[in-house]
C-alpha cells in the first residue's frame, strides 16, 4: 500500500511530465548510472570516487578485467592446443589470486 508522500510524488512527478518540464533533460532517452556504494561510509564513497576520476583501478578489478579477458582468449582457441592449455594455466593462477585477495580482506 502506498503512502500519501508516495501518492503526492507520482503525481507531481505525472504534473510535471504533462507540462513538459522533462523534455530535452541531459541524458534522456538513456538508461540511468548507479555509482551510488549502498554498503560504504560517505567518506569511503568520495575516496573511491577521486581514485577512480584519477584513473585508479583497485587490484580486485584489474584482475577481474584480466580473468574475463582470459575466458574469451581461451573460447577462441582450438581446444587441446598448446595456447589453450598455457591460457587456462594462467586462468586457474589468476583466479588462486582473487580468492587470496577475498580472504586476506576478511
Amino acid at each position: 500500500m502506498a503512502s500519501i508522500f508516495d501518492i503526492l510524488a507520482e503525481q507531481r512527478i505525472l504534473d510535471a511530465e504533462r507540462r513538459g518540464e522533462f523534455v530535452g533533460l541531459p541524458g534522456a532517452g538513456r538508461p540511468l548510472v548507479f555509482e551510488d556504494e549502498l554498503f560504504v561510509s560517505p567518506e569511503q564513497r568520495m575516496v573511491n570516487k577521486i581514485l577512480r576520476n584519477a584513473g585508479f583501478i583497485p587490484p580486485e578489478i584489474g584482475l577481474r578485467k584480466e580473468i574475463a579477458a582470459l575466458r574469451a582468449e581461451i573460447a577462441a582457441q582450438e581446444a587441446g592446443s598448446e595456447r589453450h592449455r598455457q591460457l587456462r594455466r594462467r586462468l586457474a593462477m589468476l583466479i588462486v589470486q582473487l580468492q587470496e585477495m577475498g580472504q586476506a580482506r576478511g
